[in-house]
């Protein structure tokens, strides 16, 4: 295939507006997160505040994401991602208004995070829905990889970014990340989605209709086994809500250190999409899947054991690549095996175990760090990782010895069937 025909996607016009837009934004959201973690960090000093910076984002997103997904399902997703930039926009402008009026009041800084783990609960199932809604069937593989490519591109840049920006001050952050998110509001709003088709409870208000989301995940293994395993390895495996602390207690570095460290985990990523976009993962899917994943937990293992910035900086691209292949399985494996109708309801599902994972995670490991130190704390969360994927392996064989997507096999016997009937005539 030449590069022309893989990159045919950039021709579906509704995708590169919104690309471009989720673009925008995670650049804004990273530095938002570089900002906010030196700030507590400087005004505390105490690394459960940290942890608290990720509880704070996901205390509100949990409570609402199994609603917003229901909304996701009966509203034009792109109208409802516009609106959660609007919403990140105001978050960001009054994380700038609390620092020029020199108010040193942390809870201040917690409760406009609460803002944005509301803009997050309705962002994340109508994003993750609305993919294979703006690109045609054969180039959702395409869009997938370029998709996640370009997000861990913005991942490794925005916190580069931001550490150079902060050298500036934090209201310099403020500044250029609100910009950022009212940019992305425009580009979003000329995104068409289409509402949802309903079928069955999809226009539904009722409470049974808001739970069919996890109805539908915990009757099916493969999903079920995808997204818990996510859940599972990096709620016990994430380490970035400790990075301010690593950089400055272990590595001794400053905020463009920080800024490089938190890039580090996403040049992985980025790498290995763009892999993905001229190789995809065709067989051997579960493979891939858990593989994935326990290199994650092995460089989470080497990066707390590490000293040195730059042995650190290579441990967490390994940890990005290897979270890299887990995302894209799980996400074909997840968009695929939905029904339009509740694939809103189904993607907030898999958003609280990535939400858990993340913001979870962080707290988790504030916890930790404070009950066991800062380094051991990191090393028994990738240990945990490694433990999780030998205890899914064997709780899901099914997953775990996949050998094509559900999708594709069923379409390669489809054509076997064909084949077989057209001899037989």
């Amino acid at each position: 295939m030449s590069v022309r025909e893989r990159l045919e996607v950039l021709r579906e016009r509704d995708f590169v507006f919104f690309l471009s837009a989720k673009l925008l934004v995670t650049l804004a959201a990273e530095m938002v997160n570089v900002a906010v973690g030196m700030q507590v960090y400087e005004l505390t000093g105490d690394l459960l505040a940290l942890g608290l910076v990720g509880l704070a984002q996901f205390a509100p997103f949990v409570l609402l994401i199994l609603p917003a997904g229901q909304v996701a399902d009966r509203k034009e997703r792109s109208r409802i991602i516009a609106f959660c930039y609007v919403l990140q926009a105001t978050a960001s402008a009054a994380l700038l208004a609390i620092t020029l009026s020199g108010m040193h009041e942390v809870l201040l800084v917690y409760a406009v995070l609460v803002l944005l783990g509301c803009a997050r609960a309705f962002m994340m199932p109508a994003s993750q829905a609305v993919l294979i809604n703006l690109v045609s069937a054969p180039r959702f593989a395409q869009a997938v990889a370029l998709h996640s490519s370009s997000f861990h591109v913005a991942v490794i840049v925005g916190p580069m970014l931001g550490g150079l920006v902060y050298l500036g001050g934090p209201e310099a952050v403020y500044i250029t990340s609100t910009t950022l998110f009212a940019s992305a509001v425009v580009l979003m709003s000329r995104v068409r989605s289409g509402v949802p088709q309903a079928s069955g409870d999809a226009g539904s208000g009722d409470a049974g209709a808001v739970f069919e989301g996890l109805r539908f995940v915990f009757s099916r293994p493969i999903i079920l086994g995808a997204v818990s395993l996510d859940l599972f390895a990096v709620l016990f495996g994430g380490m970035i809500g400790l990075l301010p602390a690593m950089a400055t207690d272990v590595l001794h570095t400053d905020a463009t250190g920080l800024g490089i460290l938190r890039s580090a985990m996403a040049v992985g990523s980025a790498l290995a999409a763009a892999a993905l976009v001229w190789h995809p993962i065709r067989r051997h899917v579960g493979y891939w899947m858990f593989g994935g994943v326990g290199l994650f937990g092995a460089a989470t293992v080497l990066f707390g054991l590490s000293t040195s910035l730059w042995l650190s900086v290579f441990a967490l691209a390994l940890a990005g690549a290897g979270d890299m292949v887990s995302v894209y399985v799980r996400h074909i494996l997840v968009q695929h095996e939905t029904p339009d109708a509740i694939r809103g309801r189904v993607s907030a599902v898999n958003s609280v175990f990535i939400g858990a994972s993340n913001q979870l995670g962080d707290f988790e490991s504030g916890v930790a760090a404070r009950l066991l130190g800062l380094v051991p704390a990191v090393v028994f969360g990738g240990a945990a990782t490694l433990a999780v994927t030998g205890a899914w392996i064997r709780f899901f064989p099914v997953l775990a010895h996949m050998d094509l997507f559900p999708h594709l096999r069923t379409a390669t016997s489809a054509a076997g069937e064909a084949e077989q009937s057209t001899h037989g005539s």
